[in-house]
């Protein structure tokens, strides 16, 4: 069996999903106004995804084991640069994720392809995403999951993998509404997610598929991308289910 498919099998059969939900009021768009861990001196591993919303490419997860030593700018000032991905621009996304790579304990990304997308839905495939990120973790154990969002499958680690598992064997998991602008570890996931998709989009994808402005647009429904889906049709990077794409097809 595939490791999509894996984990696909955990997304879609295991019915024991944490929907805990976090609310702050107010928007957090600075990076004094983050935390560092949703509860103090436990190490938690952030996650997000990027690419759900296209119609084209992969829908791509990162997960980042924050250390709970860095808790804001008193600890180190370049935690200012780690934001929400969306409140930066390309080159600030780009030193962000550099930084975020030098002072995570732990970090790695997941993509899960178009044609996955269209055989699983796209829920499922960001779920599958979000727990084929937190399977390549390798180098630090964790006691929590904070997710961006409000639904989150159960997470079952691999037999013998080191992290703090609740009584029924799965790690602890709590959902973030808006995470990203309330949390350094999600803000790190999202930041390190976007970052490998649209190098992935604007390089590979838009060199094997240059007519339809990938390296411009990565995927999004734009006009531009619009158009050149209706004069060349979908390509195998196109998510043939969603609406548009379909509505292109011959």
């Amino acid at each position: 069996m595939s490791q999509i498919q894996i984990q696909t099998q955990m997304a879609t059969t295991h019915t024991h999903t944490h929907t805990h939900t976090h609310t702050r009021t107010g928007t957090r768009t600075r990076r004094a106004c983050l935390l560092g861990a949703l509860r103090e001196g436990r190490v938690e591993v952030g996650v997000d995804e990027a690419g759900r919303g296209c119609l084209a490419g992969p829908v791509v997860a990162a997960a980042v084991v924050w250390d709970p030593r860095l808790q804001g700018l008193e600890d180190d000032p370049r935690l200012a640069s780690i934001q929400d991905s969306k409140l930066l621009s390309a080159a600030q996304r780009e030193r962000a994720a550099a930084l975020i790579r030098e002072v995570a304990l732990d970090w790695a990304v997941c993509e899960v392809g178009a044609a996955d997308i269209d055989r699983l839905n796209i829920l499922h495939a960001s779920h599958a995403a979000m727990h084929g990120a937190l399977d390549r973790l390798q180098r630090a154990s964790y006691d929590a999951i904070l997710v961006d969002g409000d639904r989150f499958p159960a997470y079952l680690p691999a037999p013998g993998t080191p992290r703090a598992l609740q009584d029924d064997g799965f790690v602890p998991s709590a959902c973030v509404v808006e995470g990203d602008r309330h949390y350094l570890a999600i803000a790190a996931a999202s930041v390190l997610a976007k970052t490998h998709r649209d190098a992935l989009m604007r390089g590979p994808v838009h060199e094997a598929h240059p007519g339809y402005g990938f390296d411009r647009h990565v995927g999004y429904g734009t006009a531009q991308h619009l158009r050149a889906l209706g004069e060349l049709g979908p390509c195998e990077q196109h998510r043939r289910s969603f609406r548009p794409v379909r509505e292109a097809q011959p």
